[in-house]
């Protein structure tokens, strides 16, 4: 250690007031974390590029300090779905130091990472006062059955009005309008059950059908359109 000439001729004085960091809520723990083992934690965090054109949310399930399990989604920009695929493969096993200082190729990844680490040794975690945290695998309870991440796409002119085009059931496939031509509801195909179905053996017609729902007064309708083609 290289000391200044300054410190070298001042006379040691006792710290009194050291008393370590404050404590943290982990896990339905207090701790004080001094090291990157002392951290636990699962929650997500979302980031963006710097032209904003696209954003990824980041869930991350962290115990002692390393990252167990990582869910990448990302909206608005195809590039970055390729970029997430390598976030996936790279995240698992690393500590969260590495992890925030490693390229993970997207500058919307690498901004969500940020604030994710924040998050976490700030002990803002969603499972920062459950016991034990939350299992491996618990990203994937926010993708829901089908596993496929909730997406709303809304479009709207001022010449022709707003469009839903998907909603978190699913594709939109068509609106229903009342007399005034107010939207009162629509109708969905859930893509991922309507792909299962067709694992399971159906007919893609047969899957279609089965797949299919709808939301609000759809049955009052005067008028039901395709979002996409009307």
């Amino acid at each position: 250690m290289i000391y200044s000439h300054e410190v070298e001729k001042m006379c040691p004085v006792a710290q009194g007031a050291n008393h370590g960091p404050a404590p943290i809520p982990e896990e339905a723990k207090w701790v004080q974390a001094k090291e990157i083992k002392d951290i636990s934690g699962f929650t997500h965090g979302v980031g963006w590029c710097a032209p904003q054109q696209g954003a990824c949310k980041l869930s991350l399930n962290v115990k002692d300090g390393v990252i167990q399990e990582a869910l990448v989604e990302t909206l608005g920009c195809s590039g970055m779905t390729h970029s997430a695929a390598m976030a996936a493969e790279i995240l698992p096993g690393k500590t969260i130091l590495e992890a925030l200082n490693t390229d993970l190729v997207c500058d919307a990844i690498n901004t969500a990472m940020r604030e994710l680490f924040l998050q976490i040794v700030y002990g803002r975690t969603q499972s920062a006062f459950s016991e034990n945290g939350l299992a491996i695998g618990a990203g994937l309870e926010d993708l829901g059955k089908g596993l496929r991440s909730q997406v709303g796409t809304m479009y709207g002119t001022l010449a022709k009005g707003p469009r839903y085009l998907e909603m978190a059931e699913g594709y939109v496939t068509g609106i229903a309008l009342d007399e005034n031509s107010e939207i009162i509801g629509y109708k969905f195909v859930n893509l991922g059950k309507f792909t299962d179905f067709i694992k399971k053996g159906d007919t893609p017609n047969e899957a279609w059908e089965k797949a299919q729902g709808q939301y609000g007064r759809v049955a009052d309708a005067v008028k039901i359109i395709d979002p996409r083609q009307e």
